[in-house]
């Protein structure tokens, strides 16, 4: 067993804000990908389903890189850190899928980990001073608002973790909506 066995997931607020609600949902999908992806060794990791070439740890890698690429790099505008400096150079366009297959487990769980702080705490440092509607523009030049780009990480954790959810089954049976263990109320900190 886990910590993620037993810790349990956030869960948003029945009635909330709209800033709490927002992230509770995507702090939530977080969770159930993580547990998704939890507790596998490389080997693991790698496994496909199918004629799909998808694997998790395409999956752990993608999902770091676009935390890092939407709020590290477009919100809060910094440079994004390595590996993705050159990812695109040495890979091609969609490379981290294809890259993950020649890292570790532990390293695409701990880029993810780290992906993930960043963004919250660039989402964190947003929302101190503005908000939800916070604008900002994106690389194609349009503006964006913090709440549509909420709803779009959402969206991508939603896809992906039924994803993850359809690996992890062929790989040991694992299936559940929620991580095990009772649900937690979310609270902006």
């Amino acid at each position: 067993m886990t910590q993620l066995d037993t810790v349990g997931y956030p869960e948003p607020p029945a009635v909330g804000g709209e800033a709490e609600t927002l992230l509770g949902s995507l702090e939530r999908q977080r969770a159930t990908f993580a547990w998704k992806c939890a507790d596998l060794g490389d080997a693991e990791l790698r496994v496909s389903v199918g004629a799909s070439t998808l694997t998790l740890g395409g999956l752990l890698k993608h999902m770091a890189y676009m935390e890092d690429v939407n709020f590290t790099g477009d919100l809060a505008g910094a440079e994004l850190p390595a590996p993705w400096q050159d990812l695109e150079r040495t890979a091609g366009p969609g490379g981290e899928w294809r890259s993950a297959a020649g890292d570790g487990a532990a390293a695409l769980r701990r880029l993810w980990e780290q992906a993930v702080d960043r963004s919250r705490q660039a989402v964190t440092e947003v929302l101190l001073t503005t908000g939800v509607d916070t604008v900002y523009t994106a690389p194609d030049g349009s503006l964006v608002t913090l709440r549509r780009l909420l709803v779009d990480m959402i969206e991508e954790y939603a896809r992906h973790t039924g994803h993850a959810d359809l690996i992890r089954e062929a790989i040991d049976g694992r299936v559940g909506e929620d991580p095990p263990g009772p649900a937690y109320p979310f609270q902006i900190t």
